[in-house]
């Protein structure tokens, strides 16, 4: 009998088949592998398609003239930023890549808002060449390679990133908001660097951003934000980032979308425009639980503790080494229950752990093993450490399985040496 707790966990309509097979999308995960190999990534189109409506229904039925930016950085695959462009969000791109990779999805530049603490010129150019719509402007050197960029007789339009001076309920490593940031500037240099932006003759500053930081639980730490940025003046638009944390494992409570809209709205009512334009950069939030990656055991070493290694790891799923992430795991064909093991990767290090302490049934090799909430920053960092060839990423819908990443091959390995 499957376990309706770790089941949950699963991307949305995720079912447990008659004979007990794990289904994502209307597609047997058993099936999956066998088509695809492993370890592959398997996200449930429609429940991404749903969670942007949920999103856009959530703020504009409270605030008319909002927009919903996916923060693509959680999941940059062109794949993935095209759905979400047909679904009526702009993207957030961080970096020139993410521009490139936009713009492969068919994205309009215009809209779509840069990132970046340490933009380059090149990346600028890129944006600026292409029409991104906005560019955040998170120093000073940012207004003067603009300056330098920007076409006479145009004007670029920008938002000022703002430091909100809140101290994030979240691992340092994603915590934004604070004083002592790299991101951003603090209100009175944010004051002078619209000021800057006003005065210059290629640049127009639309508005405000700010950020509190990723995978908070707490709507209410989120919409403290929105007073830092609403203190600074009235602005055409007030982008209020992202953050909004997901349930990766059984004791997180991550507010709904309806229940951060909320929070976001309440604030903004009282301190902002009525005519405003709002913005929030779901990522982790839009994507994490419409995934789930599915491994193969290749050994099974009990002793002390028992050890359930698999076929993939820290290449593909960074998150526990970096942020000491929990997740949870189930067997596709036994679905919860059984002894509390360690699953861990192939790779050459003792940090290569993916999960401490989940129940498996009776784990053996060959079984194949699914690890829910993997669909944000897993594909975003994954990597080729110790030869590991990157996996491939399968969309499922409706029964239909396509892929959309390919795994890496060994000629990918060898491809950018030049001797």
């Amino acid at each position: 009998m499957s376990d309706p707790q770790v089941l949950g966990l699963f991307p949305p309509g995720s079912v447990v088949d008659g004979d007990g097979v794990l289904s994502v999308g209307g597609c047997r995960l058993d099936e999956l592998a066998a088509e695809f190999g492993t370890p592959v990534m398997v996200v449930a189109e429609d429940a991404v398609r749903q969670r942007a409506r949920d999103y856009l229904a959530a703020f504009r039925g409270r605030w008319a003239r909002t927009d919903v930016a996916f923060a693509s950085k959680a999941f940059p695959c062109t794949a993935i930023q095209r759905l979400l462009s047909e679904e009526g969000l702009l993207l957030d791109v961080a970096g020139g890549g993410e521009v490139i990779t936009a713009l492969a999805a068919g994205a309009d530049p215009a809209r779509m808002l840069l990132h970046g603490n340490a933009k380059t010129d090149e990346e600028l150019e890129l944006a600026v060449g292409n029409g991104v719509g906005l560019i955040v402007v998170d120093n000073f050197d940012d207004i003067d390679r603009l300056e330098r960029i920007v076409e006479p007789g145009t004007r670029q339009a920008c938002l000022v990133r703002v430091v909100p001076g809140i101290e994030a309920d979240t691992h340092a490593a994603v915590a934004t908001g604070h004083a002592g940031s790299k991101f951003g500037l603090l209100p009175a240099d944010a004051r002078r660097a619209i000021d800057r932006i006003r005065r210059s003759r290629v640049l127009r500053c639309d508005g405000v951003h700010t950020h509190v930081g990723s995978q908070l639980l707490d709507a209410a730490q989120l919409a403290a934000a929105v007073e830092p940025v609403a203190e600074l003046g009235s602005f055409d638009v007030y982008d209020f980032g992202g953050g909004l944390g997901v349930r990766y494992t059984y004791t997180d409570d991550a507010p709904s979308v309806d229940a951060y809209a909320q929070a976001m709205i309440d604030k903004a009512r009282a301190l902002v425009p009525a005519d405003a334009r709002i913005i929030v950069e779901p990522g982790r939030s839009m994507t994490g639980a419409a995934a789930c990656t599915v491994y193969r055991v290749t050994t099974v070493k009990r002793g002390v503790v028992t050890h359930v290694a698999v076929d993939g790891g820290m290449g593909d799923n960074l998150e526990v080494s970096l942020y000491g992430q929990r997740f949870e795991a189930a067997l596709v064909d036994r679905v919860g229950g059984g002894e509390r093991v360690t699953v861990v990767g192939r790779h050459c290090e003792s940090g290569d752990q993916l999960i401490d302490g989940v129940p498996l049934d009776n784990p053996a090799v060959g079984d194949l093993l699914a690890v829910p909430v993997t669909g944000a920053y897993c594909y975003t960092m994954s990597n080729q450490y110790n030869g590991a060839r990157r996996i491939p990423v399968v969309l499922a819908a409706g029964g239909d399985a396509r892929l959309v990443v390919r795994r890496d091959t060994w000629a990918d390995l060898l491809a950018r040496d030049v001797q």
